[in-house]
């Protein structure tokens, strides 16, 4: 039982890491999170495969900045109030 603990957690881990790396490669690619669209910059969301997570980012021009890795089910917005504030 503990070694299924293990592996799971070193699953869930590694694919974390495998959706940050598609992050940073195109991350243009993941869709705008839904009521963010007029946030700038953009907030995105990256569904990590296999897992309930999601991983909250805002796409600058030169880099991807990670707002959280949330739970699709617990507290799945605790992230929001890292998100950059547009200035005028």
């Amino acid at each position: 039982m503990k070694n299924g603990a293990t592996d799971s957690g070193t699953n869930s881990s590694l694919a974390i890491v495998e959706t940050l790396q598609r992050i940073g490669e195109v991350p243009e690619s993941f869709p705008v999170w839904p009521g963010a669209r007029q946030a700038s910059p953009a907030i995105r969301k990256a569904t990590v495969e296999r897992f309930p997570y999601l991983i909250a980012f805002e796409q600058h021009k030169d880099y991807a900045l990670v707002l959280g890795v949330a739970h699709q089910k617990r507290r799945p917005l605790y992230w929001l109030a890292r998100a950059s504030r547009a200035t005028a």
